[in-house]
């Protein structure tokens, strides 16, 4: 009988703690929730993060609070993610520098594919290839074949070390089999003043930030770098056009840390996608230039492996290293 007692005790034991944790889980959120930026305010990230923020704590009638912590090429608030407690209430939203880090720094204090859990791929944008009016080029087959007869003498710009810029810059370098000259800035600020004067002949850039220097003839557009023509810039070719396979979008994901439930990250997907679909934040987003996406977390897996291993290649190539 004792031993009877002890049987059912357990067994309600058990079950009470299985419904804490249902309940807990179909609760979710219960209160204030962190989404971590590892960047400064005003950016691309930023603009996204408030965005979804905004709707997502309408939706759920819990607040979700931005908090910019940038530095150390946002690896500071990415570790801080990696660290938190994996109970849906500390959350990453990043961009492909999360794919690029890995391979630039000799260490890196945690693990990308290890140490979190994707919630989906929010939004991307391409980047746009623009060089100087004085650049006597109109496409990008010509100045492929223009760069080919000056080897090191046609300069591109680049906003840091590592930056998607200057990671697309040597994919381009690598893919046309070109010799260009990069030249190193410290932020896109400065990068952009010294293209418009003429100081450098080329850049890649933000679709958003460039467009309005394309359409006042300031800088003239050679390609897109996704894999569609923009809907902004609508006569403007795609690189892939003339460099098959050349695809460098500029996404923006949200992540979990390792260990996070799964209906907790089911629930996240699913109110993320929501936001996503509303006209107002797509409105939004359209207004910067940004796709909203919203695939899977195992689609998005699928992305951060495949970026993964590109970057590897391209820095490993053009031997790029931070200390």
């Amino acid at each position: 009988m004792h031993w009877h007692l002890i049987k059912n005790f357990c067994v309600a034991a058990v079950c009470a703690l299985l419904a804490q944790a249902v309940i807990a889980a179909t609760a979710y959120p219960i209160r204030t929730v962190r989404m971590i930026v590892p960047f400064a305010a005003a950016g691309g990230s930023d603009i996204m993060a408030r965005s979804l923020a905004k709707s997502i704590s309408e939706s759920t009638g819990q607040q979700f609070v931005v908090e910019n912590r940038p530095g150390a090429n946002a690896l500071l608030g990415t570790e801080a993610v990696a660290k938190a407690a994996p109970d849906g209430y500390t959350l990453l939203l990043t961009t492909n520098i999360f794919t690029i880090n890995p391979w630039l720094y000799p260490n890196v204090p945690f693990n990308v594919e290890r140490d979190f859990a994707p919630i989906t791929l929010a939004g991307s944008t391409p980047n746009l290839l623009v060089v100087h009016p004085a650049v006597p080029v109109k496409s990008l087959k010509e100045l492929i074949t223009f760069a080919k007869s000056r080897p090191g003498q046609l300069t591109i710009a680049a906003a840091g070390l590592g930056t998607p810029s200057h990671l697309a810059a040597e994919l381009l370098r690598q893919s046309a089999k070109i010799d260009l000259l990069v030249v190193q800035y410290k932020g896109t600020g400065s990068s952009l003043n010294d293209l418009i004067g003429g100081q450098v002949a080329m850049s890649f850039g933000t679709l958003a930030g460039l467009a309005p220097f394309v359409k006042s003839g300031r800088l003239r557009a050679l390609a897109v770098s996704g894999t569609r023509r923009a809907a902004t810039l609508p006569n403007v070719p795609t690189a892939a056009e003339t460099l098959p396979g050349f695809d460098v979008l500029t996404w923006y994901g949200l992540f979990a840390p390792v260990g996070t439930p799964r209906d907790v990250v089911a629930r996240l997907h699913d109110e993320i996608v929501k936001a996503l679909s509303s006209a107002e934040v797509k409105q939004r987003l359209a207004a910067q230039g940004f796709d909203a996406e919203g695939n899977t977390p195992e689609q998005f897996t699928d992305v951060i492996r495949h970026d993964l291993a590109r970057w590897q290649k391209v820095i490993a190539e053009a031997k790029i290293r931070v200390e």
